[in-house]
């Protein structure tokens, strides 16, 4: 062997050793891949979201935007997971990371999902108390200081990219406008404790992720109303009043824990105080986060059951609110008020919008579609979200059992017709796999085995 050659595999040598010593990409996104601080992030946003009083609606919009900076910022670093980028309507994929630099994925992801929930909410201290120790866990992971600042400044970036699309989607110019009550029989008018004004009657002005239109899934119409007490209306009427006068036990415990009523009014004589909870979107996003824990689910997958599961609340609402402002339909405490008993209050607060479709039923089908492509169809869970709230712990087989609970709660509760959670779990099915075969995540787009 000449001196030359022998210089040469030395030195190869040397270098091959050296690299095998310095931690590559992956070690890095392995160190940081602990669901538990994304999971930790979400429910802060979701005290927030609660403590500044957000309409579901608009709860909605700020979780779909903060899960999507969340998924955005991992993609690099998952090679089974795929930008949305040309997938959701007018969303393009942020600027790739810089390939001579290190990265811990999962740190980006956590950091621009807090970055875009601090921009689209009030309270900020919240986040500034949170973040003050959140960083330093990445150091005591061992994750050098130069990888824990690439990671922050490339979810910096991905959290400005989605910002940017967010600003597009026509919220701005839907804040302020009022809903005119037209008092033509059969249709809305505030309900008491609190005749508070209709909620977003512009919500289907919103630019949704993943339908055509919104009126892509467009309910049936409802039952209308009339004066023939042998009518349909009226027999879905009288159904709510007999449910409502003989609630069972078991009907006040399934309506009370889907409640998931943000600001219910309170009248005590002369005294008006509001309980403040969570929203249907975030008791169905804590719902994925009770089923990753459950099954395990790695860093990715609890991110993706995340974003999908916001992308399904939110197009479901424009869907649903579009039908509510459209039917425009009367409450049943407002006719049964009138027509059958001054003095019957239904068991749930009625909240301050049109009855047709019920937005719970919607909503909760579309996310049960969703979460059973994440987790698996007939995923086991006990659901304690709401148990700090008063509202107990139920289990179920699936999330799609849950989702039928969720719509026919809404009749226990006196605040809807059958009709509307009916076609609600419908429309809502619909609009989850829509979700599904628009936004797909995996490049190989079917149920992976446990992760």
């Amino acid at each position: 062997m000449s001196i030359k050659s022998f210089f040469f595999l030395g030195t190869l040598a040397i270098m091959v050793s050296i690299n095998a010593c310095k931690p590559n990409q992956e070690d890095y996104s392995t160190k940081g891949d602990d669901p538990e601080l994304y999971h930790k992030s979400v429910e802060l946003l979701t005290e927030v979201i609660i403590h500044d009083i957000f309409k579901p609606p608009v709860a909605s919009r700020i979780y779909v935007y903060a899960n999507l900076a969340g998924y955005e910022a991992l993609v690099p670093g998952y090679p089974m997971y795929q930008s949305l980028g040309g997938s959701l309507k007018g969303f393009t994929s942020p600027v790739a990371p810089d390939s001579d630099k290190k990265y811990c994925f999962p740190l980006a992801s956590t950091r621009a999902f807090l970055k875009v929930a601090r921009n689209l909410t009030f309270s900020t201290n919240f986040f500034d108390e949170y973040e003050k120790d959140f960083y330093k866990k990445y150091e005591q992971m061992g994750i050098p200081d130069e990888v824990i600042e690439n990671s922050i400044a490339y979810g910096d970036s991905v959290a400005a990219h989605v910002m940017r699309y967010s600003a597009k989607d026509y919220y701005k110019q839907t804040r302020g406008v009022r809903f005119t009550v037209t008092n033509k029989p059969g249709t809305w008018v505030p309900t008491p404790p609190a005749y508070a004004d209709a909620c977003e009657p512009e919500w289907n002005k919103i630019r949704p992720f993943t339908m055509d239109s919104v009126t892509q899934f467009i309910p049936i119409r409802p039952p209308q109303w009339n004066t023939d007490k042998n009518s349909e209306f009226w027999k879905e009427t009288r159904e709510v009043y007999d449910i409502g006068t003989n609630l069972t036990e078991e009907q006040k415990r399934i309506a009370w824990f889907w409640d998931d009523n943000p600001f219910v009014m309170n009248v005590v004589g002369h005294v008006m105080f509001a309980n403040k909870k969570m929203t249907p979107g975030g008791h169905w996003l804590a719902i994925n986060e009770t089923a990753s824990k459950t099954t395990k689910a790695s860093f990715e997958k609890s991110v993706e059951g995340y974003l999908l599961g916001s992308i399904a609340l939110f197009d479901a609402f424009i869907s649903c609110w579009d039908e509510k402002y459209r039917s425009n339909k009367i409450r049943p405490e407002t006719v049964i008020n009138s027509d059958i008993d001054p003095k019957w209050r239904p068991y749930l607060q009625t909240p301050p919008f049109p009855e047709y479709t019920s937005g719970h039923s919607t909503i909760s089908a579309a996310a049960a579609e969703v979460l059973s492509f994440v987790h698996g169809d007939n995923v086991a869970f006990t659901d304690s979200t709401e148990f700090k709230h008063g509202h107990g712990v139920m289990s179920f087989k699936s999330f799609r059992e849950a989702a039928e609970m969720a719509g026919i709660s809404r009749v226990y509760g006196g605040i809807h017709y059958r009709s509307g959670c009916d076609e609600g779990l419908r429309c809502g099915i619909n609009i989850g796999k829509n979700v599904l075969q628009v936004a797909k995540t995996r490049k190989e787009n079917r149920l992976s085995k446990a992760q």
